[in-house]
């Protein structure tokens, strides 16, 4: 099942929100009425703003800020209005700690944090913490890309929501299709030198180890991130490695850096990513002519249908860049619903009515599980090519566009949990 049959029923999900809200009121809650006033949220978000990932920072930054804008609406069923804040953290979690601090001190009661399962493990430790001696002032964090598993297993934390996928999820998901390239026999391993790269390493191993004992991983290899290097040397391994396929985690100025290099090189190996979506990478691969055939496995696609189109469009017009990160809109409408419902915004009452919640997704229905708090939906694998008749939208306006192949539901790729939660 493909994004057009799953991404219909997202105003209907919301109109029962509505629904919900002032059926509540009339049993005697709270009246978030549409024409009450409007109560201010504010959320830090915790990200690079300077830097070698500024870039996509900067546009995650203005995601969260268009998706709160859009959702959260006059007359909206909670009767809120977010206002999302920029804290630049420059990747480093001690930075990000300060930055945290800050923002708790100044009455931020929500963050948003994505760039590096190490900061997002700093950050969820410490906002634990924080709850623990300051229950008065509890605060939530919404996870929306850092996607070391052991944040939703052994580091687990009642205040730490995930909404997107798991490094264990997405391996398991690109393993499962390329398990069904019955034609594939070997892969490279591309990715950088720290925990993301790390893991990516590990678990798709894992995983095709489990779908595919018989593909030989012909080189592995981890490189140091962001520091500006020439990935040719890179390239003419893979090259001469006899490998039919390239599989990387990488992501930004990285992923850039090796896609220039094979185009380069002239080496047109199928090339299997989470991020080839993020900014810069359409306009690199179109100005090859698509010649590099280009997998991405992601929780969303160009051509998402539904409400999230014309979001989508509007983004574009508005920034001249796309929208990627669509955990922004499953991160605003899972508080909207959870404060609807909750009839509050106060961050323990929210966090504790997200904990196992079914909510509205920018392609359907997902569901916030409760033994972790890691977000249950499907991915998609995508492939490059031109724009055509059913995949009219094209990535950064280059006529070429990311088209579903292959969507895989949360129960094909989400495993069990170690996460024995402490709950407040």
């Amino acid at each position: 099942m493909l994004a057009g049959e799953r991404s219909s029923g997202v105003r209907r999900w919301l109109r029962l929100a509505t629904l919900g809200a002032l059926a509540c009121a009339a049993l005697g809650g709270p009246a978030w009425a549409a024409d009450a006033p409007q109560k201010v949220v504010r959320i830090a978000f915790i990200d690079p703003l300077s830097g070698p990932a500024a870039d996509i920072g900067r546009n995650s930054l203005r995601s969260w800020q268009f998706m709160a804008e859009r959702l959260a609406g006059p007359g909206n069923p909670a009767g809120v209005r977010f206002v999302v804040a920029g804290f630049d953290n420059k990747g480093s979690p001690k930075e990000s700690l300060d930055a945290l601090k800050a923002a708790i001190d100044q009455g931020f009661r929500y963050v948003v944090q994505g760039n590096g399962s190490g900061v997002a493990a700093a950050i969820s430790d410490a906002v634990t913490r924080h709850n623990a001696r300051h229950p008065e002032q509890a605060v939530l964090f919404i996870n929306y890309a850092a996607m070391d598993p052991a944040l939703t297993n052994d580091l687990c934390s009642f205040w730490h929501f995930r909404v997107d996928a798991d490094t264990t999820m997405k391996t398991r998901a690109l393993a499962l299709f390329m398990a069904s390239q019955s034609e594939l026999k070997s892969v490279y391993l591309l990715n950088q030198n720290y925990a993301h790269g790390q893991q990516f390493s590990r678990y798709f191993r894992e995983a095709l180890t489990q779908e595919r004992p018989d593909i030989q991983i012909v080189g592995d290899e981890l490189h140091t991130a962001f520091v500006g290097q020439d990935f040719t040397p890179h390239v003419r391994r893979m090259a001469e490695s006899g490998a039919q396929a390239v599989v990387t985690g990488n992501w930004g100025a990285d992923l850039r850096g090796l896609v220039k290099a094979m185009q380069q090189q002239g080496v047109t190996l199928p090339l299997y990513a989470y991020y080839p979506m993020l900014k810069g990478v359409p306009e690199l691969l179109a100005s090859g002519d698509g010649r590099l055939p280009v997998y991405q496995v992601a929780n969303n696609h160009t051509n998402q249908a539904g409400d999230i189109a014309g979001l989508a469009t509007a983004f574009r017009r508005r920034h001249g860049e796309d929208l990627v990160v669509y955990a922004a809109f499953d991160g605003m409408s899972m508080l909207l619903q959870a404060m609807t419902h909750a009839q509050t915004t106060d961050a323990a009452r929210v966090a504790g009515r997200l904990s196992g919640m079914v909510f509205p997704g920018f392609s359907g229905p997902v569901h916030m599980r409760a033994d972790d708090h890691q977000l249950q939906q499907g991915l998609y694998v995508s492939r490059w090519q031109k724009v055509d008749g059913r995949h009219p939208r094209a990535a950064e306006d280059t006529g070429y566009t990311f088209a579903p192949v292959r969507y895989m539901s949360a129960s094909e790729i989400s495993g069990p949990t170690s996460c024995r939660m402490q709950r407040p």
